[in-house]
């Protein structure tokens, strides 16, 4: 294809399949369009109906790509890629030349990405420490060793220069094995795992066919990685003369730090988390055997119930032992004070 691009007016393209195109109709369009939009981005413009064909809407991202096609697609304009700094609230716990330690509030994306390229916690940080912040982790996520969750709240570290960074960086990598880097979870899950603690050793992967997901693998996958969690049941609520359980608050020290971990090991032993629309959603109905009043909390909890209670690691300056502890949020207290009745 000699002129893939032919503008349309305002940021319409159209794009003509040559004899070379083959292949899904987001993946094409994505190695057309270029590096400003990414394949998830070109399939929920496709879901959108802002591609067609011949003059009618196509919406099936699958749809494979014939020669002679000629696709018009509506683009939005490009993000800049480089965050802005914005006034958001911080609950900062910690904070020296080096590093700045924050209790993360649910719903706070960590760092921009698609769909989500402002009011992130890198934009309250950029705000917050001006250009002080870390270079390693790229222009989007500045600062940033870890992460959690958009609706996981808790104790978060952050690198406020290189060394800083590079420091934690290796302790996190470590997961504690040979450094003093810990990070323990509180979570309410649905009934009582049989035992009161114990180990779920369990690799991680991509789930198929959906990139954000993730799935228990095969330890012998192509694509799984070493994933553990350890559990201790710290309450049981609603407990039955037969030793099950409505609910648990489960105590999780994480030996590695994979995405979704402890939702998705703990759906995979049968105790999803209370709110997890992703890992838990057959779970909801469990909620049906309460009291309407309770019931009405439960159902109302718009968030997987997780906190990251602890973190603990080796300051990359001093090499001072670092501790901190948040306590569970108003909604969490909430829950498990409904759950107890």
């Amino acid at each position: 294809m000699s002129d893939p691009f032919k503008q349309a007016a305002g940021i319409r393209k159209v794009l003509t399949a040559d004899e070379t195109a083959e292949g899904r109709l987001d993946a094409w369009l994505t190695a057309q369009v270029g590096e400003d939009f990414s394949r998830s981005r070109i399939k929920a413009l496709i879901k959108e109906g802002l591609v067609s064909l011949r003059g009618e809407q196509v919406t099936d991202p699958q749809r494979k790509v014939r020669v002679g096609d000629s696709f018009e697609i509506t683009l939005p304009e490009p993000e800049d890629p480089t965050p802005k700094g914005e006034d958001i609230p911080l609950d900062i716990l910690y904070e020296d030349d080096d590093l700045i330690v924050i209790s993360k509030p649910a719903g706070l994306v960590v760092h921009p990405g698609s769909g989500n390229w402002t009011g992130t916690l890198v934009n309250a940080l950029i705000h917050h420490c001006g250009d002080t912040l870390s270079g390693i982790g790229g222009v989007r996520r500045p600062g940033i060793v870890h992460r959690l969750d958009k609706d996981t709240t808790g104790v978060m570290v952050v690198a406020k220069n290189d060394v800083a960074h590079r420091h934690l960086s290796l302790q996190f990598a470590d997961h504690g094995r040979t450094m003093p880097l810990e990070r323990a979870y509180r979570a309410v899950v649905w009934g009582r795992p049989r035992s009161l603690s114990g180990t779920i050793d369990a690799p991680l992967g991509r789930a198929t066919g959906d990139r954000t997901r993730r799935a228990v693998k095969r330890p012998d996958s192509q694509d799984a990685d070493a994933a553990i969690t350890h559990y201790e049941v710290i309450e049981r609520f609603q407990e039955n003369p037969d030793a099950t359980a409505l609910a648990s608050l489960v105590e999780c020290h994480l030996e590695t730090g994979r995405t979704h971990q402890i939702r998705v090991h703990m759906a995979h032993i049968g105790h999803p988390l209370v709110g997890d629309t992703v890992y838990g959603a057959g779970f909801r109905t469990k909620a049906n055997l309460l009291p309407e009043e309770i019931r009405k909390i439960v159902n109302d909890f718009g968030r997987q119930a997780l906190h990251a209670f602890m973190l603990q690691f080796e300051h990359p300056r001093t090499g001072e032992l670092m501790h901190f502890e948040v306590p569970l949020p108003a909604d969490m207290v909430k829950l498990v004070a409904a759950l107890r009745q």
